[in-house]
């Protein structure tokens, strides 16, 4: 499984985020997105990163707050 953490632009992960995962294989991987944001929420983050996670599994994302405690996204992430 593959989490990565990024900050939302405008409802969007930030192209850089595109080109990362660009640059894997990611065939049969699983790919949880976070991110922090003041305001945004994860808006069309998952369809924008669709094209480039070929081969994974997308899961839904989850924004969170710029405050968030580790232990909340430990919490978090154990789910997956």
């Amino acid at each position: 499984m593959a989490t990565f953490y990024f900050p939302i632009w405008w409802y969007v992960a930030p192209t850089i985020i595109n080109t990362f995962l660009e640059s894997y294989d990611l065939a049969g991987k699983t790919v949880v997105p976070f991110a922090t944001s003041g305001g945004s929420g994860m808006g069309r983050t998952n369809t924008e990163l669709e094209q480039s996670c070929k081969g994974a599994r997308l899961k839904e994302g989850k924004r969170f707050n710029i405050n968030v405690k580790e232990a909340e996204l430990k919490t978090w992430a154990d789910q997956f």
